[in-house]
């Protein structure tokens, strides 16, 4: 069976004409499924009573079911999917002054191996389809009762190590006939896959690139992030200039400031000389705690410090405002803390 969640407009036009349907009717799907998050092909009224049995044969609207929800004292909700064959993905619902955003994963696990992400606890078991992404989505917004204005692909995963499907995904929901949701509202983190970074800046989309930095030096980041390895920090400045040029967007660098690991004066010294010149701005981030790792968030004074030295060397930076950590809101630990809980019971 299929599952329309995968289909773009087009691709659901071609289909029902080469079925002998009208091409119009693709868009009166669409706009039950996502205009009205209605997912009962019977309920679409202004459909055939053939094509809506023609659905129903061909069309699978199933979405994941909610194995786990956290909800944090400041409104932050964190969702940990099931899909049918049993992988475990998830995403976060924020809310902001201008308006509602959504964290989603592209993968099921992740091998990037970042030395402080509780996402690479579990090794990529596979990569999320496009219609999965959209499903999750689509749960979250009949679960809240909320729409989602706001997009941000930084959950479980490398969304560029899922290239194709991560670029249908983002055709899917800023559609106008999708949920259409800005394109200037919808955020890439990626750990620096430069020539994946290149490869995006000419699909012209132009949506928001975050790169996570966490180091301004090969040595350091090398060993916090292997990626490191393979593309060095020269070459992600290089991709990301090259996507400024492109795109005309400007790059945000994030910054997960460690105690006692990157966040001194040496450091954000470094960081200054990195960035400098670039049309770009840094974005420091708090830790969320994660109990494997010995990590430890930086203290309130070296925040300020290092703030301070980037925004006096003229460096645009903002700080990031922590959300549920009362919650298991770092990315992946929610996942891996069910997948635990589940291996000691068998």
């Amino acid at each position: 069976m299929k599952y329309l969640f995968d289909y773009s407009l087009e691709e659901l036009e071609n289909l029902l004409v080469d079925g002998g349907y009208k091409k119009f009717s693709a868009s009166q799907i669409f706009d039950w499924v996502y205009k009205k998050l209605t997912l009962d092909f019977d309920s679409m009224s202004n459909i055939s009573k053939e094509l809506r049995e023609y659905l129903k044969k061909e069309m699978s609207l199933e979405l994941p079911t909610i194995t786990k929800k956290e909800v944090s004292k400041d409104t932050t909700v964190k969702y940990l999917f099931n899909f049918k064959d049993e992988s475990k993905v998830e995403g976060v619902l924020m809310h902001h002054p201008y308006g509602t955003s959504y964290c989603i994963s592209s993968q099921v696990g992740c091998n990037m191996g970042c030395a402080f992400c509780a996402s690479g606890l579990k090794k990529k078991s596979r990569d999320l389809t496009s219609g999965e992404m959209v499903s999750m989505i689509i749960k979250t917004m009949l679960d809240s009762n909320e729409r989602i204005s706001h997009i941000v692909i930084m959950g479980t995963g490398e969304p560029l190590d899922n290239f194709d499907n991560v670029i249908k995904f983002i055709k899917i929901v800023n559609a106008p006939k999708g949920l259409e949701i800005g394109i200037r509202h919808i955020t890439l983190s990626t750990s620096g896959l430069a020539p994946k970074i290149k490869e995006l800046a000419d699909k012209g989309m132009g949506i928001n690139l975050a790169i996570s930095l966490h180091a301004p030096t090969d040595d350091l980041r090398m060993r916090l992030m292997p990626i490191d390895k393979a593309y060095k920090i020269n070459e992600v400045i290089d991709a990301s200039n090259y996507y400024f040029e492109k795109t005309g967007r400007r790059i945000t660098f994030e910054y997960l400031l460690l105690e006692g690991v990157n966040d001194s004066m040496y450091y954000a010294d470094k960081l200054v000389e990195l960035v400098r010149g670039m049309n770009a701005y840094i974005n420091l981030i708090p830790y969320n705690h994660v109990d494997e790792f010995e990590f430890k968030e930086s203290n309130s004074k070296n925040v300020d410090r290092f703030y301070n030295q980037l925004k006096s060397r003229g460096i645009n930076v903002t700080m990031r405002h922590k959300m549920g950590d009362d919650i298991d809101a770092a990315c992946g630990q929610l996942r891996s803390k069910i997948m635990k809980e589940e291996e000691i019971k068998k």
